[in-house]
């Protein structure tokens, strides 16, 4: 994609979707108030008050609902939304989003999710801190963690605002617009609910939140589809017959951008999978590896349901807004403030009834809260647990974790709902960057330490330090301008060749070669931590609720997995 067209994909016309029915809707303000009265009862329900419910659900989730959480907890608003919402603005382009997600739940599955299990730990900074045996190297992985929750979330939060907007209208907050008022009034519920229950009600929300949203989702399909005479049984397919009609922008691929962002933005959604901690810390809240991979299987189920059907959106929304509103492409053609509820958009101007959009916007609520949900928590765990707990004071008691674990999460919805309030690029875009960040830095050491155990502390902190250098040069460049600026990046040329979008294109394998090239040049990992990887992927099964450096403790070997300070022998 040209410098231009990239441009046009990533940064924002405007806050309000034109041709959107911006105004108090009565039975959509019910729904939707009903059903984030039932999301405030689940979490009060199961309010937890020790770190093990708090963090990791008590490892009690069974795989099918486990299987339920990941596709809730994947279905974030730019799934829900934005996958939609790219189609339908840059045609082609857009189906990197869906290639890229869905093969990154095939490596998970294949590579991590048990692998994840068996080293059995509570977060993502946590198998780091401990695998690399470095305070450093966790402080760096949790730091990340919380930053990818930050950023990624700014997208939740917009797509709640846009969509809460639709239902609601402009609730007047004094100094903000309607968009600004219902930006901070979904994140003050979320926050709210998600103070109370941790991860445990998180989860059980998420299970409620997975059917509510694929339900909308696929009853407002089927509707346009058939009112508008698209589609019958199928539109999954059915939709094929009008490309052709849409334009060459939908239709042509590369007509407005490069074959090298389009593989550059896949393999970061790739690898960014692979790497996002509230991805991977679902695979800690099951009692063995084997619920871990089949909840893995479970999820990719649920999730395709939607992923097959977006282009099918994206493709009816298009020709409704050619035919009721004006141009989709061209000057000015449709905003991504427009492209970003196509899926409502569509709803409204198949002529459905107002209860039924409201009903297909609430899913896009659900999509987000799920969200925002595992990345708060996820970020608030990497404060509590791994800096907190294992760095600032480790002496710290289950009810101080919880305490400092609930106010990360309040931080984290403040700096979120700022940064909301003004935000630098569509959904798909936002949610990007957060991809982009977790493949460059976390992914590699995920990756090596648990298939290569010569992987080592050095390597592991020069490798997350590569990652964080190579993956700020693109955030400075093309994102900074919106705030300080004119909007343009400022080098062209580092836009084109190592975009912010698709920036772990180059900083993967960097990474991955500076990682086991420092590795290879100092001290090799103590003979524990190498047993420990072993048994990471041994083909003997383990028992339930039991880690691989409990497996390899019974042999009578000490373990030192505690950020350098040797455990005694048996």
């Amino acid at each position: 994609m040209t410098t231009g067209a990239a441009s046009a994909v990533v940064l924002q016309a405007g806050l309000l979707p034109e041709g959107l029915n911006v105004s108090f809707k009565l039975l959509p303000a019910i729904l939707v108030s009903a059903m984030l009265l039932l999301f405030l009862v689940i979490g009060f329900v199961f309010k937890v008050a020790d770190t093990e419910g708090m963090w990791v659900a008590g490892r009690s989730i069974g795989n099918v609902e486990n299987g339920l959480a990941i596709g809730a907890n994947w279905m974030s608003a730019a799934s829900y939304l934005g996958m939609a919402a790219l189609i339908a603005l840059s045609g082609f382009y857009g189906l990197a989003f869906v290639v890229g997600w869905s093969t990154g739940y095939f490596i998970l599955l294949i590579f991590l999710a048990a692998q994840m299990r068996r080293f059995g730990k509570y977060t993502a900074p946590d198998f780091v801190g401990d695998r690399y045996d470095s305070d450093s190297a966790r402080a760096i992985a949790a730091i990340t963690t919380f930053l990818i929750g930050f950023v990624y979330a700014i997208g939740q939060a917009r797509g709640m605002g846009l969509v809460g907007l639709y239902i609601f209208g402009d609730i007047g907050i004094p100094g903000m617009s309607g968009y600004q008022s219902m930006v901070i009034l979904m994140m003050t519920i979320t926050v709210g609910y998600l103070t109370l229950s941790g991860m445990l009600g998180a989860t059980k929300n998420m299970a409620v939140q997975y059917v509510i949203l694929i339900v909308a989702f696929l009853a407002g399909l089927y509707a346009v589809g058939l009112s508008q005479g698209y589609s019958t049984i199928l539109p999954q397919i059915e939709y094929g017959t009008m490309i052709s009609t849409l334009g060459s922008e939908f239709s042509e691929p590369f007509v407005g951008g490069s074959y090298y962002l389009w593989i550059a933005t896949a393999f970061s959604l790739v690898v960014g999978t692979c790497g996002l901690p509230h991805v991977l810390v679902r695979f800690y809240t099951v009692e063995s590896e084997r619920t871990a991979r089949w909840s893995t299987v479970w999820g990719l189920f649920f999730i395709c349901l939607l992923y097959l059907s977006a282009p099918a959106f994206a493709a009816f929304g298009t020709d409704l807004y050619a035919k009721n509103i004006g141009p989709v492409y061209g000057d000015p053609g449709m905003t991504s403030a427009a492209g970003d509820v196509i899926v409502v958009l569509a709803t409204q101007l198949a002529g459905m009834p107002q209860w039924f959009v409201g009903f297909v916007a609430a899913g896009g609520i659900a999509a987000a809260i799920a969200t925002t949900a595992g990345l708060f928590i996820a970020g608030s765990s990497a404060i509590s647990h791994d800096i907190y707990a294992n760095i600032i004071n480790e002496d710290a008691t289950q009810r101080q974790q919880v305490l400092v674990g609930r106010g990360s999460i309040v931080a984290l919805g403040v700096i979120t709902t700022l940064a909301a309030l003004n935000p630098a690029a569509p959904i798909a875009a936002l949610v990007s960057y957060a991809f982009s960040l977790a493949g460059a830095v976390l992914f590699p050491m995920f990756f090596l330490g648990l298939w290569w155990e010569n992987t080592n502390r050095q390597g592991a902190l020069a490798g997350m330090t590569t990652g964080l250098v190579i993956w700020l040069i693109p955030m400075i460049n093309e994102v900074l301008p919106t705030y300080i600026g004119n909007g343009e990046p400022y080098s062209a040329a580092l836009a084109q060749w190592l975009p912010a979008i698709g920036s772990a294109l180059v900083a993967v394998p960097v990474v991955f070669a500076v990682t086991i090239g420092v590795s290879l040049v100092t001290d090799e990992p103590d003979e524990r931590i190498k047993r420990i990887v072993r048994q990471c992927h041994s083909p003997e099964p383990m028992a339930q609720q039991q880690a691989a450096e409990d497996v390899v403790a019974t042999d009578g070997t000490a373990v030192s997995t505690d950020g350098g300070e040797p455990q005694a022998d048996d």
